[in-house]
């Protein structure tokens, strides 16, 4: 088991990045949440990780919190939730955000979310409930960071577009959610920040 990765950050492109760890590149899979926190390319970087080893593909999730990591490992847990559909949900909501629908309840906010339909947000509500009190401590040991995004090169409208579609957005919908949002001065995982905002209100 890889528990965490150190090294250079050489490319971005939610929800993959690459890191180097002295010469090998490590393709990882990340939530937003996590995206929000990148430093500029080359720099470097430590990401808490979890390895997913499936018949045809070996894929590592990297998270800059331990506290979304261990969120992440209970998400998939849940009946009928795997590895993407957790990164959705760690992408869609906040972890105070998740925690907040699980303790009210709210289905709602849930299905809103590409992927989580009616059962499996009842599900999620059900079945995350006992394990929130671990979460809450496994957070209130983290610390948030509010490191700077740099803008994206190229289109950072297109790039977003192509992020939310590969969080689970179908194309449509992902052109609708940044169509308002003006480009001017932002970067990709800024608009993506401000269009997944608007889609779970």
């Amino acid at each position: 088991m890889i528990g965490f990765l150190r090294g250079i950050l050489v490319h971005k492109a939610p929800p993959f990045l690459v890191l180097d760890v002295q010469g090998v590149g490590y393709e990882v899979e990340a939530p937003m949440t996590t995206f929000y926190d990148l430093p500029a390319i080359n720099e470097e970087i430590k990401l808490h990780t979890h390895l997913v080893v499936r018949e045809d593909a070996h894929i590592l999730f990297g998270f800059s919190a331990e506290a979304e990591r261990t969120l992440f490992r209970a998400l998939i847990k849940v009946n009928g939730v795997g590895p993407k559909l957790a990164l959705t949900i760690l992408s869609g909501q906040s972890a105070e955000e998740f925690h907040r629908c699980i303790q009210d309840n709210d289905t709602q906010a849930l299905v809103r979310l590409p992927g989580v339909g009616k059962k499996t947000a009842e599900r999620l509500v059900i079945e995350m409930r006992d394990r929130l009190p671990d979460l809450a401590d496994s957070a209130a040991t983290s610390t948030s960071k509010t490191g700077a995004a740099t803008p994206a090169i190229g289109n950072p409208k297109q790039e977003a577009v192509s992020a939310l579609c590969s969080l689970g957005y179908k194309p449509l919908d992902a052109s609708k959610m940044v169509q308002n949002i003006s480009a001017e001065g932002k970067s990709c995982e800024d608009i993506i920040r401000l269009a997944l905002q608007g889609a779970v209100r």
